[in-house]
């Protein structure tokens, strides 16, 4: 059983979404509020049996449980899998074996750093980073910044640093468990990095672990960071720690943007106690790493949907710290460093004016609900007294226990009612216990036959390359498979260069598939039969899905215009399954 299918296994969707959104149950599934869009009418269906998730609303999307956690958290499959990987007590191989390995780690700590001195005197003097240097002028970065945060310049060329650090004595081995080189379809390995503007990312003690880094073009993505490595772990990074350290010991706060350059700036400008946590998802593995500085976290992220959704999950964080967390709210469609460059003073009364997650939590909610309605009234209480449940201190309980009352004007003695009976609702919320239970896999969850013989038949045979348009990434419901697809979508015509775009986590999966044997002849109508039934399965999957979705609707009593979008949204599923069906006929 290989890593992956392992993770699946000790995995549950329902355990994982359930930390996002209140899971209610309709029939053999699960519903909640979608948690990728704000809506007043649940839209967002959870599959147990198929291990999967489906948004009828805004989003229209589904998947499985890695492609909601990559959605949720703005992260890429391996990450996702690491995390994972940790909840379901799976470990994930290193290159680096047990024996020596303190030995084995200080020499990844040194390669590191000799790469990053690399990369930093090529920012500095190469003549090829000129691009480089005046984007970091056009974002006001100053020379001592430059300096104090060692960033550097990575040369498009394939072996520039391969080269240069195999003359300083480091193996290939080496520089692959440093994640500095990757090895690609032919079997070479060339640098990983090329052509970006490169940041280190040191851990507390000033150890670089890996690398954070930006294009300097309009390619996407912008930002990629080295994958998981023996000593470098994204979610247990800050960056800028090691520089921030002292500042926030001593000032008893850290300030948590989200990215390289708001640290920069900010450090810039002489708010040293500022780190960030490299997207929005911060982490309790981060939360640990600071409580050990200080216990007074203050949030400044982006003021986007995606900063909010992080801000919200942390107010269980609070319990961690036995202490408030605060929110800096920024301007409308600006980020830290904007607000800092513009006007230090502007920044510090911020700050200054920090508001407590759980009020910032009162407030968004408050903002989107008319209160003088008894609905929305209601749908305050539903959303604010699981948080308040959450609180362990029990004065601070009761203090936003009597703030909710006032602002839906009911009986403070209402509300303590319903707080106690938010964990024992029977029939509409799971459980911690149905949460938890392991459920019987199916192997098919592990697998899915037809979606590696259409990539076999892709990776094998390039000249289908001109047939794919009407092979969609959603037809692919293992996550895993739709990453390889994707990526073999990125490399036409040259598809030697996918092993090389794939994360490590992935290579094992691809390899297999790659491997395959397929039948020779009439290769290009068994592809055609291949994409028509994974539309026709993707869709007799959609049918049932929404089905369930109309009995719900109707047992909870829905409205006539609900109930009509989606028996109409069904009738055009079933005419799109219709066609398939004439085209198998015809070509019978």
């Amino acid at each position: 059983m290989s890593v992956i299918d392992e993770v699946k296994h000790g995995t549950d969707i329902v355990a994982v979404i359930a930390q996002y959104t209140t899971l209610s149950k309709a029939g053999r599934t699960l519903r909640a509020l979608c948690p990728f869009h704000s809506e007043k009418h649940p839209s967002f269906f959870v599959y147990p049996e198929q291990q999967s998730w489906h948004c009828f609303g805004a989003c229209s999307t589904g998947g499985d449980v890695f492609s909601f956690l990559m959605k949720k958290e703005n992260i890429d499959f391996g990450e996702a899998l690491r995390l994972l990987a940790q909840r379901a007590g799976v470990t994930i191989p290193s290159k680096l074996g047990n024996g020596h390995e303190k030995g084995k780690r200080e020499r990844l700590y040194q390669v590191n750093e000799a790469a990053t001195q690399y990369f930093h005197s090529q920012l500095l003097s190469s003549p090829l980073a000129e691009k480089a240097r005046q984007y970091l002028t056009n974002r006001a970065v100053m020379d001592k910044a430059v300096t104090d945060f060692q960033l550097g310049f990575s040369p498009n060329s394939w072996e520039t640093l391969k080269r240069h650090l195999s003359k300083m004595g480091y193996t290939n081995d080496e520089l692959l468990d440093a994640a500095l080189i990757t090895v690609s379809a032919d079997g070479k390995a060339h640098d990983r990095f090329r052509g970006r503007l490169m940041f280190p990312i040191r851990d507390d003690r000033g150890h670089t672990t890996g690398f954070g880094t930006r294009v300097l073009d309009d390619s996407s993505p912008k930002y990629i960071n080295s994958p998981q490595t023996s000593i470098f772990d994204k979610s247990a990074s800050l960056y800028g720690i090691n520089l921030a350290a002292s500042a926030i010991r001593q000032l008893n706060q850290a300030v948590i943007v989200e990215g390289y350059f708001d640290v920069i700036i900010a450090h810039q400008y002489g708010f040293v106690n500022v780190v960030a946590s490299m997207g929005t998802a911060i982490t309790e593995k981060q939360v640990n790493i600071l409580k050990r500085l200080t216990g007074n976290l203050v949030l400044a992220l982006d003021a986007d949907s995606a900063g909010e959704e992080a801000m919200l999950r942390c107010v269980n964080y609070e319990n961690t710290l036995d202490s408030e967390l605060k929110v800096i709210l920024l301007p409308e469609g600006k980020d830290p460093d904007d607000v800092i460059k513009e006007n230090t003073s502007a920044w510090q009364e911020l700050a200054g004016k920090a508001t407590p997650v759980i009020d910032y939590t009162f407030d968004i909610n408050a903002a989107k609900l008319d209160l003088t309605t008894a609905s929305d009234k209601s749908l305050a209480a539903r959303r604010l007294l699981p948080i308040i449940a959450e609180i362990k201190d029990m004065v601070r309980q009761s203090h936003y226990l009597q703030k909710l009352a006032s602002l839906i004007n009911v009986s403070g003695r209402n509300l303590e009612a319903e707080l106690r009976k938010i964990n024992a609702a029977q029939g509409k919320r799971l459980s911690k216990r149905e949460i938890l239970t392991p459920r019987p896999i199916s192997k098919s969850l592990l697998s899915n036959p037809l979606e590696e013989y259409c990539l076999t038949l892709l990776l094998r045979c390039p000249e289908l390359k001109e047939q794919s348009e009407s092979l969609l990434p959603e037809y692919f419901g293992n996550s895993e498979n739709r990453e390889i697809f994707l990526a073999w979508q990125q490399v036409n015509p040259d598809i030697s260069q996918l092993r090389d775009k794939l994360d490590d986590s992935i290579r094992e999966h691809f390899e297999a598939i790659a491997n395959k044997d397929i039948p020779v002849g009439q290769i290009e109508q068994k592809y055609i039969d291949c994409i028509l039934n994974l539309r026709k399965r993707f869709l007799q999957n959609l049918e049932i899905k929404r089905a369930e979705v109309l009995l719900s609707e109707r047992e909870l009593g829905g409205t006539a215009a609900e109930l009509a979008k989606q028996e109409e949204q069904g009738i055009e599923v079933k005419t799109r399954l219709l066609e398939i069906f004439t085209q198998k006929t015809n070509k019978g």
